[in-house]
């Protein structure tokens, strides 16, 4: 059982700019198209976690659905999923070693948790096994942080880095305990 961060961020460590755009992650030329290791790492997961935010701005993109794993999305306020999706969005709520609990009893043992107050929350609650962290060479100097305040220090091993596009590094890194 895994929980797995796969990400983007600035040099500066921001996964959005400071109004909340992505648009900086396409800045690079990718001639080829590529997904960077993106579908391949999809194929080693069994759902997603993210939380309301992060939907709203997948659900934003002019693009079709783009994840064939169900995605459990984390909110106390939301009472159903946006229509056209009841087959893919599933509501949990909760605390979160339960909702892994619960995640697992299902069969769904290795999840992508995904945006940026679900990585944190995950964090804090030291829930996080793997961090696949892709750097793109760009100074935001503000805006959504990938990371938050932790009560104390979570201890990585860094096991792989790969240079994507001749200018991106994707870093993954495993939990050690």
């Amino acid at each position: 059982m895994s929980n797995i961060v796969y990400i983007a961020t600035s040099l500066d460590g921001y996964i959005a700019d400071k109004e909340n755009n992505l648009d900086w992650l396409h800045d690079l030329p990718n001639p080829e198209g590529s997904d960077m290791g993106f579908a391949e790492f999809m194929e080693t997961i069994d759902a997603l976690v993210m939380g309301r935010n992060t939907l709203d701005v997948v659900l934003g993109f002019d693009i079709d659905w783009p994840y064939s794993k169900p995605v459990y999305v984390l909110s106390n306020t939301m009472t159903q999923v946006p229509q056209g999706y009841e087959d893919k969005v599933f509501l949990v709520k909760g605390e979160l070693k339960q909702v892994i609990s619960d995640l697992n009893a299902l069969g769904l043992n290795n999840l992508y948790i995904d945006g940026g107050k679900t990585v944190q929350s995950f964090l804090k609650e030291d829930l996080i096994d793997e961090m696949i962290i892709t750097t793109i060479p760009i100074l935001l100097g503000g805006g959504i942080p990938l990371f938050g305040d932790l009560a104390q220090p979570l201890k990585f091993k860094h096991v792989k880095a790969e240079r994507l596009l001749d200018c991106i590094v994707k870093n993954h890194y495993i939990r050690t305990r």
